[in-house]
């Protein structure tokens, strides 16, 4: 699959994101239509890539590791050439933790796929699993990502320059904000840019 061009979030699509302010410098790929199946492209792209651990050796896994090399190679077509070389990635961590059944390290294994030039680091861990965002009628509030996020310190140095974090899909914004915090707390000054494979819309909005 060919992943459209990266796009800046502006004015006109930030209303989406609530938690996105017009100092975030975030970008995205592909709209996820909410409630539309895996019909539109960006529905069917990111629910391959969701698909869980337990469907490893089924023929529904090689969709999903389509989907990693497809992200991986829109990213290197499209960010900028001073991030590849001076910024540090950093993957927004799967809802659950390291350890469980379900851990999905889908955002990370995007970014090994990047090459050795590019430094990748999973700086943010989670202390406990929570439930997914897109299956859980309760909303995390920023607080509580926050509390749940911790910095791996064995990961922290050298000292980044530039974070770009990614996820795979942007909804109200609130795993981005809590991580944003805290990194701003551990790295203060360094500015952050967030990149994410595809944005939620709803349907009377996608034209």
């Amino acid at each position: 699959m060919t992943i459209p061009e990266m796009v800046q979030i502006d004015d006109g699509t930030r209303v989406d994101h609530f938690y996105l302010s017009p100092q975030d410098d975030c970008y995205y790929f592909l709209e996820f239509v909410k409630g539309a199946g895996y019909g539109p492209t960006g529905n069917s792209f990111i629910n391959n890539l969701k698909k869980a651990p337990s469907k490893r050796g089924t023929w529904e896994w090689s969709h999903k590791l389509a989907a990693i090399d497809s992200a991986a190679k829109a990213i290197l077509r499209d960010v900028p050439r001073r991030w590849r070389e001076r910024s540090t990635f950093v993957p927004i961590p799967p809802s659950k933790a390291r350890g469980h059944v379900e851990y999905d390290d889908r955002m990370w294994q995007v970014l090994q796929r990047l090459g050795t030039d590019i430094d990748a680091r999973e700086l943010v861990i989670q202390r406990q699993s929570m439930n997914a965002t897109h299956v859980s009628e309760n909303r995390h509030s920023i607080e509580m990502l926050v509390q749940n996020y911790e910095i791996d310190e064995s990961k922290a140095f050298p000292i980044p320059t530039h974070l770009v974090i990614l996820d795979d899909m942007v909804t109200a914004g609130s795993h981005f904000r809590a991580i944003s915090r805290v990194l701003e707390a551990r790295f203060p000054g360094v500015p952050i840019s967030g990149v994410f494979l595809a944005r939620r819309v709803f349907p009377n909005e996608n034209v």
